[in-house]
C-alpha cells in the first residue's frame, strides 16, 4: 500500500463537433480523464458558437450514440446531432410520389 495521496485522473484531449448545412464547427478540449460527454462539451466552449435555442437531438462518439454521462477516452470525437427536419419515411414517400408523376 502506498502512502501517497490518490492522484487525479490524467487529462485527456477530445474534439467536439457540430455540423449543419453551412459547415462544421470543431473545438478541442482538455478534460480530466474521468470527464463525461456533458463536461467536455462545456469545456470546449462550443455552445457559445451555436444558436441559442439549439439542443442536440442526440450525442455520439465517433458515430455511435452515447448518453450525456458517458465516459471519455483520449482522442474521442464528440458529435452533437441536430434534430431531423423531416421524418425519413415522409421524405421517401415524397420522392416516390415525385418520381411517379414524372413517369
Amino acid at each position: 500500500m502506498s502512502d501517497s495521496p490518490a492522484s487525479a485522473p490524467l487529462p485527456i484531449r477530445v474534439e467536439v463537433v457540430y455540423a449543419d448545412a453551412s459547415g462544421a464547427i470543431t473545438r478541442d478540449a482538455a478534460v480530466a480523464g474521468d470527464a463525461t460527454v456533458t463536461e467536455a462539451i462545456a469545456a470546449s466552449g462550443i455552445r457559445a458558437l451555436l444558436p441559442a435555442e439549439f439542443e442536440p437531438a442526440a450525442l455520439g462518439i465517433h458515430g455511435r450514440l452515447v448518453d450525456a454521462d458517458a465516459s471519455l477516452r483520449d482522442g474521442d470525437r464528440i458529435e452533437l446531432y441536430r434534430p431531423l427536419k423531416i421524418d425519413p419515411k415522409q421524405a421517401r414517400r415524397r420522392r416516390a410520389e415525385t418520381q411517379q408523376r414524372r413517369k
